[in-house]
């Protein structure tokens, strides 16, 4: 199942369309749907998070923490719209096409994708890249 939660004043107008797609990928990798929370917040929301339990103090879109166990994808994906606004800005693409990468991205992680090093997050790009293709072609 998953669960699009609000912590702030942003919703989804398309929840179903985004959860069917997430399952596509989720199912393309391999792996199957157990319990996926994203919960979209604020900067100063997800800052105390990144503090409290990663220990950074900086700035993030997203933070994600995997219960997956197995081939079950589980877990709770935080994700502060100001951010993806910011960023989307930065990138000059549509608010829209950043948070859909970031839910993706996400899920890439659960799925065993890292982006540590250059060539992972390469690797990670090109994966976003292909299911938001993919989106494209469920709308």
């Amino acid at each position: 199942m998953i669960s699009f939660n609000y912590e702030n004043k942003f919703s989804l107008s398309n929840e179903s369309l985004l959860s069917k797609w997430i399952q596509t990928v989720i199912s393309s990798e391999g792996f199957k749907l157990g319990e996926v929370n994203y919960i979209f917040c604020d900067d100063d929301y997800l800052h105390k998070i990144n503090v409290e339990f990663l220990n950074h103090d900086t700035l993030t879109d997203i933070i994600s923490f995997d219960y997956t166990v197995g081939k079950i994808i589980q877990g709770d994906i935080y994700i502060s719209t100001e951010r993806v606004e910011d960023n989307a800005n930065d990138f000059k693409v549509s608010f829209d096409n950043e948070l859909q990468r970031v839910l993706v991205h996400g899920i890439l992680h659960y799925c065993g994708y890292k982006d540590k090093t250059d060539d992972e997050a390469k690797i990670m790009r090109s994966k976003e890249d292909y299911y938001l293709s993919q989106l494209a072609q469920i709308e």
